[in-house]
């Protein structure tokens, strides 16, 4: 492929048909643009990878558009790939990286849009992705790849030089994505399925705690549901029955009374709604007090601390109705003060890591520690691990973030966060989530329902992003809903208040009548007054 600059920014490329035959031909010429990596043209060039010379390199597969992005020098000799090299100010050239974002939903859209924005990053893949971040240009997504194939994820890996791997959702890392990819000397950010076990067995996570003398709720395991309803006779109601295996954030029950905790039971036990052959369920005893969500940086042996976010879990205001995965967040979140963020690093961040480390399966990645701050003394409890960044905390976090996300993680995963200081942007941020009507139950009546004005929502105020979970595009170019949580309605403010104010003045412009929304956002952080004033 040889390319002609016409002037500054536009580039036409004539193309000389390769010997490989899994390029499909159409044309024999296209317009890049540098200034956007953009195509200028509609015609259908080929399916398939080209790598042009002058520095720009094109992705297609045969069912979404080309994706371009730019090189500021020679092609990365690593794996092929494309990843570029510029000098730092002592005049040493230092490779950017090429990053791989595993999973498809809010939480890889925000991760996509940070690494997007780090000064050492050239470019981010995102496998599968969805429609949002593929038109965002946050990153290139590779609909096509598998999460779940290791050989597939790593052949890739290596056929573009991909220099780090963030894994997001935590379904490939039980299963053993990063195991294989370590395995593979390829960097990747997020644990072995051994040290994922955090998360999905929440009786492994409660032994762990025991044993470590990490502050918990008192528990017991069962495999029987008779045991078990016994079990919840002699201790009485309120109590939290949660299913031990992963269940997409539906695994809870904080039954207030003995017939919720039966139907818990013998929902998890009996009928087995989660599909599991050998269920057991963790009964806890209830917590009183405020939940907060803390998240760490783990290298294996070090920790550091994130900002502090607080979601909404419960579907409906006033935190009523039944558990989600999250209707809504915002940071920081008042209750986690510095005294506060202390004692979690030294009584369940950093034993936690100790503890995985002395048990033989050292933790990398993030640990997302759910806590109940106690009414009654005000100390931290540990009410679940989670193993990859929360969703939607990611997104308020990520729209904070100011450090070279790309870098950090990279020192993550080479042992190296000893010596690392975050950056925060100052104020707040908030996420507002759009659902499909009917979840978490059914909501398969909303599937393919139009999506519009989303452009007029981004637009409200230049501190606000949508970033896309379960959303598609229809054969119009409309965006159409996929999923049960939508949208992530994102703002940042100088105060909670008005990081409040500008995410709903955006939901507010966005047309959807098949979706729906929690409108007592940030609710614990606000004063009253001016919440019922706004509500």
């Amino acid at each position: 492929m040889a390319c002609v600059a016409f002037n500054s920014a536009t580039f036409l490329c004539s193309i000389e048909k390769p010997a490989s035959k899994s390029f499909n031909w159409d044309s024999s010429s296209v317009f890049f643009t540098s200034s956007t990596h953009k195509l200028k043209t509609n015609s259908l060039l080929c399916r398939g990878f080209i790598r042009v010379s002058n520095g720009f390199s094109c992705l297609r597969s045969s069912s979404r558009p080309f994706k371009c992005f730019g090189q500021t020098s020679e092609q990365s000799n690593s794996g092929g790939g494309v990843g570029s090299s510029e000098k730092n100010n002592k005049g040493v050239s230092e490779e950017k990286l090429v990053v791989l974002v595993i999973g498809g939903g809010g939480r890889e859209h925000a991760l996509c849009y940070a690494l997007k924005r780090s000064p050492s990053c050239d470019t981010v893949f995102c496998a599968p992705g969805n429609a949002g971040i593929s038109n965002s240009g946050d990153a290139t997504c590779i609909m096509d790849l598998d999460p779940l194939n290791s050989s597939a994820v790593i052949s890739f890996c290596r056929k573009w030089g991909v220099g780090l791997v963030v894994v997001g959702p935590e379904v490939p890392l039980v299963e053993g994505l990063a195991n294989d990819l370590v395995k593979a000397g390829i960097p990747t950010f997020g644990p072995s399925a051994e040290a994922a076990a955090l998360e999905g067995s929440k009786d492994f996570m409660k032994k762990l705690c025991y044993k470590y003398g990490i502050p918990t709720a008192k528990y017991k395991t069962f495999t029987d549901a008779t045991d078990a309803k016994k079990y919840i006779q002699e201790q009485g109601a309120p109590i939290v029955i949660k299913f031990d295996g992963l269940a997409a954030g539906k695994g809870v029950v904080v039954a207030m009374t003995l017939e919720e905790a039966y139907e818990a039971v013998e929902s998890m036990l009996v009928e087995k709604v989660f599909d599991s052959a050998d269920s057991r369920v963790v009964i806890e005893e209830y917590l009183e007090g405020e939940e907060a969500s803390f998240f760490a940086l783990v290298d294996g042996e070090n920790a550091i601390p994130l900002e502090s976010a607080q979601d909404h879990k419960r579907v409906g205001d006033g935190d009523t109705g039944p558990n989600t995965g999250g209707m809504g967040a915002y940071s920081p979140a008042p209750i986690i003060t510095e005294e506060l963020k202390s004692l979690v690093m030294r009584s369940i961040i950093l034993p936690t890591v100790k503890g995985m480390s002395a048990e033989g399966c050292k933790f990398v990645g993030v640990l997302y520690a759910g806590l109940m701050i106690e009414k009654k003394t005000g100390a931290p409890k540990l009410i679940e691990y989670n193993v990859r960044f929360g969703d939607p905390e990611c997104q308020v976090l990520m729209l904070r973030l100011e450090s070279d996300l790309a870098q950090v993680l990279l020192a993550a995963c080479r042992g190296e966060l000893s010596g690392v200081s975050l950056k925060w942007s100052s104020g707040s941020s908030m996420v507002v989530v759009l659902a499909s009507k009917g979840y978490p139950g059914d909501y398969k009546k909303t599937k393919g329902t139009v999506i519009r004005n989303l452009e007029e929502a981004e637009n409200v105020a230049p501190s606000v992003k949508i970033f896309h979970a379960g959303t598609s595009v229809d054969s119009d170019g409309n965006y159409i809903a996929v999923g049960g949580r939508v949208l992530g309605v994102t703002a940042k403010g100088r105060n909670i208040e008005e990081a409040r104010d500008r995410a709903y003045q955006a939901v507010d412009q966005i047309d959807w009548t098949e979706g729906f929304f929690r409108r007592d956002i940030g609710w614990r952080a606000l004063p009253q007054k001016q919440l019922s004033n706004k509500g």
